[in-house]
């Protein structure tokens, strides 16, 4: 029955067909730009300045080639994919596995384990020059000033005052982490 309905329909709604999809090329991502043969540059003008400019990009191209992540002291052994899987795995069970105190401690074992999986890759990409990780590091640093005055004096320092002492270690850390980050990378410094 609605078929029937559907086939006196009118074919213009004043709506317009879809365009058939045209193939494109793409550039897949890491393929480089090969330079066109030396006789072919001259002849269509303008070749010194193509040829510059080529070999800029391919000069670009090869220092890109060593922007890569700084290898670990242990070499390819997957220490810090363990060290999160085991943090997972920690977590997950403390989470839903085992109940009362025990699941607590596999819970703050778990954060710790993967923190400091997170924590070793932002060191060693900071001091390598690979990525800028000025304030998650200085951030532990203020942290770890704020939780040791914490425990050591508690009652010794007002919190304000420790606020302000963690505060002035995270800026302090925060500058020297930026400078060494400047020289290592040899560019100008990016917040991230």
């Amino acid at each position: 029955m609605a078929g029937e309905a559907l086939l006196r329909l009118p074919v213009s709604l004043g709506l317009r067909p879809l365009p058939l999809a045209k193939s494109k090329k793409r550039k897949r991502r890491g393929q480089r730009r090969r330079p066109p043969p030396q006789g072919q540059a001259s002849r269509r003008g303008g070749g010194a300045k193509r040829e510059a400019a080529t070999a800029r990009t391919l000069a670009r191209g090869r220092a890109a080639g060593r922007d890569e992540r700084p290898p670990a002291p242990w070499g390819s052994f997957p220490l810090v994919e363990l060290t999160t899987l085991v943090g997972i795995v920690l977590l997950i069970g403390g989470f839903f596995v085992v109940k009362g105190d025990r699941g607590a401690v596999m819970v703050v074992v778990g954060i710790v384990l993967g923190s400091l999986a997170g924590l070793e890759l932002s060191i060693r990409e900071h001091f390598a020059g690979y990525r800028s990780h000025t304030l998650l590091l200085s951030g532990v640093a203020g942290a770890g000033v704020l939780a040791a005055l914490s425990y050591l004096a508690p009652d010794a320092v007002s919190i304000v005052v420790r606020l302000a002492i963690g505060g002035v270690v995270f800026a302090g850390s925060a500058r020297i982490l930026m400078l060494l980050f400047e020289r290592r990378a040899g560019v100008a410094y990016k917040l991230r």
